[in-house]
């Protein structure tokens, strides 16, 4: 269990890094887009984002 754990913590990582290595001036405008959203706002973002991955964890298996 703990392999699969960190596997999907090591992926998370790749996925994460790809925009700021491929075009980090993007990637910084967005980040400071997003400090000026409302706390709701990111609230809702994250539990989208959250409730996708259950989603697609739950297709796949």
């Amino acid at each position: 269990m703990w392999d699969t754990l960190l596997i999907a913590f090591a992926l998370m990582l790749v996925l994460e890094g790809i925009l700021p290595f491929l075009f980090p001036s993007i990637w910084r405008d967005t980040f400071k887009k997003l400090t000026e959203v409302a706390d709701n706002q990111v609230r809702f973002i994250g539990l989208t984002s959250m409730l996708l991955g259950l989603l697609m964890l739950y297709l796949i298996k």
